[in-house]
């Protein structure tokens, strides 16, 4: 459809409005292009028609990002709960090492580590990095 029927710049604005805002919500949905014939015997209610349409498409594209976030809201859930779990699990293993070491191999491990410590350039940690530590 071309945009030589219409008789005002406007008219001709609203049209390429329509078919571009349609265009684009419908690329972003992944679904056909919906087009509705404009007329220029009622173009007050030809682009409440279109402003409705774009509002439509606009709704649509909103539940999808709504769903898509949901989605990744609960894997990131999951991962955070194995994490948690894993990192209980590492800690409740770290105090029974600590239990069963003797204590010439604790001073020998801490030797090691305060060596280590040296060797490489100080870094600043945060609280939740230390709060992981395996020792």
């Amino acid at each position: 459809m071309s945009s030589e029927m219409y008789q005002s710049p406007m008219e001709v604005a609203v049209y390429q409005l329509h078919n571009f805002s349609i265009s684009f919500f419908s690329s972003l949905l992944g679904g056909d292009v919906v087009s509705v014939k404009l007329d220029n015997s009622a173009s007050g209610a030809t682009v409440v028609a279109i402003d409705n349409k774009i509002e439509q498409a606009m709704d649509l594209v909103k539940n999808h990002l709504m769903y898509a976030v949901r989605e990744e809201v609960e894997i990131l859930k999951e991962q955070i709960k194995e994490l948690v779990e894993k990192n209980s699990q590492l800690e409740r293993e770290n105090n029974l090492l600590k239990t069963l070491a003797s204590p010439e191999q604790l001073e020998k491990f801490e030797s090691q580590l305060s060596l280590e410590e040296q060797a490489t350039p100080v870094a600043t940690n945060s609280p939740e990095q230390d709060a992981g530590s395996a020792v």
